[in-house]
């Protein structure tokens, strides 16, 4: 059964639109349709948060959660089955401000006001976890909200000041309804609009899916389009046909087992970042710098691999544990280890229409130590110079294997073997032999000089987290190695604790030791 129009929820309604672009934004529609215009364009790339809207939908409980959305880059095919609350709905129908924005007011949170809807937005979304923030929570949260001229420390303040427990507005007020209305929507039926030339389709089976993108296999395949958006509206290319992945339940599926987690192809950064983050906390604050809670949102482990970027966060990590992925075309079936899956500067081993709808990551074994570091320019929310991901099995002093891999320092998310075998037999206790093993990182990548750091530079800094890396496994405690993510713990084959703060923290545990 197939269903030709988008429907979503706006303001205690339920709207369909059939009458759309395959690669309408949501943002258009509101300010362009709606003549809603409190959601502002700012970079058109979601990168300010300018246009933050929430989007509600259904947990597996049945109750409506709310999540931070860029709207400049999110397709309006996308919000299929979800409300959509911009900064006009917060007031009451007598004009009592929402707590959020009444807290912006009186704490003198706005000057030019051009950016304040969507920190506003943001905000919303953090009332509405009904858990009282704190500082580092609030910074968190506004990561992807740029102020360009009221500073940070009344908007903050207003924060803490409103997002103080349980949420006691409108919108729990009538989130009964509101769960209602969007249960109606979940009918489990395709979606397709358009004709053969020009279309938007989201199947809602990996089955349909799979046989959609066969058909078409020069159709573009979106997640949750953080950088197809950009396709659109920087590149201002024509996307004719357009499938998107998200109202695939079974992709959207991460699961957790003793020696593994299982992170559907379409499951965005919220939903997986749990399971990751518990695999090492260097993985959770990796996750935590990748984006924004915009972008993370949305944006989807598998998105993130099949674009292929060489500056992809998570690749590196996931190649460093060893991950393999699950591809589709039609009805046949592959598994490929995620290193090989990288063939060179924009192209990857997957056929036109052949989807990817799984990655398998293996948990660390005994005696297995993880590291991970993101250099960039920008603390939140910035692309990466160089990504080092680092893997090492220990025994008796010695590293007896080791799985390294960068991002940033090729054409491609790349595994450093030269160094790993160079690596594999070093003493821990003879740090004396670790920058000669670093040297050898020379030999498996050749950086570029870009506006982002020097060829130089890169490799450089390359060497220099391995050393990190081999100090801090060898017991170097991280107060000393980490201004951020400082590790209060050993890694046993299960998480380690982590203090994960902009500045130094000391440790209430004892020194990490080697094995």
């Amino acid at each position: 059964m197939t269903r030709n129009g988008v429907r979503f929820v706006r303001r205690g309604r339920i709207v369909e639109r059939d009458d759309f672009a395959p690669a309408e934004t949501l943002l258009d529609h509101l300010r362009i349709r709606e003549r809603a215009f409190g959601t502002k364009e700012g970079c058109a790339e979601g990168d300010c948060g300018a246009c933050t809207v929430a989007l509600g939908r259904l947990d597996g409980d049945g109750h409506v959660v709310y999540q931070p959305v860029n709207s400049c880059i999110v397709l309006l095919g996308m919000i299929d089955g979800a409300e959509v609350v911009t900064v006009e709905d917060l007031a009451s129908s007598n004009d009592e401000l929402h707590p959020v924005q009444r807290a912006m007011v009186d704490l003198h949170g706005s000057q030019c006001g051009f950016c304040t809807p969507g920190i506003v937005m943001s905000l919303f979304t953090l009332y509405h976890t009904g858990k009282r923030a704190d500082r580092a929570t609030v910074n968190d949260w506004l990561a992807g909200n740029l102020c360009r001229c009221t500073g940070y420390r009344p908007i903050a303040h207003a924060a803490l000041a409103s997002c103080t427990g349980e949420a006691d507005d409108a919108f729990a007020e009538r989130a009964p309804r509101t769960a209602a209305l969007l249960a109606d929507l979940s009918d489990h039926t395709d979606l397709f609009t358009g004709n053969g030339g020009r279309f938007f389709a989201a199947p809602a089976s990996e089955d349909a899916l799979a046989a959609l993108c066969a058909r078409h296999p020069d159709a573009t395949i979106v997640a949750g389009a953080t950088d197809v958006g950009l396709w659109i509206t920087k590149q201002l290319r024509d996307l004719p046909r357009i499938v998107h992945t998200g109202r695939v339940d079974s992709l959207h599926e991460v699961r957790e087992t003793d020696d593994r987690v299982e992170i559907g192809g379409a499951a965005t950064y919220a939903e997986a970042e749990s399971a990751l983050g518990g695999i090492d906390p260097d993985v959770g604050e990796m996750l935590r710098r990748l984006g924004s809670k915009q972008v993370r949102a949305t944006g989807t482990v598998g998105g993130n691999i099949a674009n292929g970027s060489p500056i992809g966060d998570s690749p590196p990590v996931l190649i460093a544990l060893g991950a393999t992925i699950d591809l589709r075309h039609g009805d046949t079936r592959r598994t490929l280890a995620l290193e090989d899956f990288f063939l060179d500067y924009g192209r990857q081993d997957r056929a036109p229409g052949e989807i990817l709808t799984r990655i398998v990551v293996p948990r660390l074994g005994e005696c297995e130590h993880f590291r991970c570091y993101k250099i960039s320019k920008r603390f939140d929310q910035d692309i990466s110079a160089l990504l080092g991901a680092f893997r090492f099995r220990i025994r008796r002093g010695r590293v007896a294997e080791a799985r390294i891999a960068c991002g940033g320092m090729a054409a491609i998310p790349k595994r450093a073997q030269e160094t790993e075998r160079a690596v594999t037999g070093l003493r821990l206790r003879d740090p004396g032999s670790w920058s000669a093993a670093a040297a050898v990182l020379a030999n498996d990548f050749s950086p570029i000089d870009d506006h982002r750091a020097s060829a130089r530079y890169r490799m450089r800094v390359a060497r220099s987290l391995l050393v990190k890396a081999l100090t801090e496994v060898a017991g170097g405690h991280t107060t000393r190695t980490r201004i951020t993510g400082i590790r209060t713990g050993e890694h046993r084959g299960g998480a380690s604790r982590m203090e994960s703060t902009s500045g130094t923290r000391r440790s209430t545990l004892a020194p990490e030791s080697p094995r």
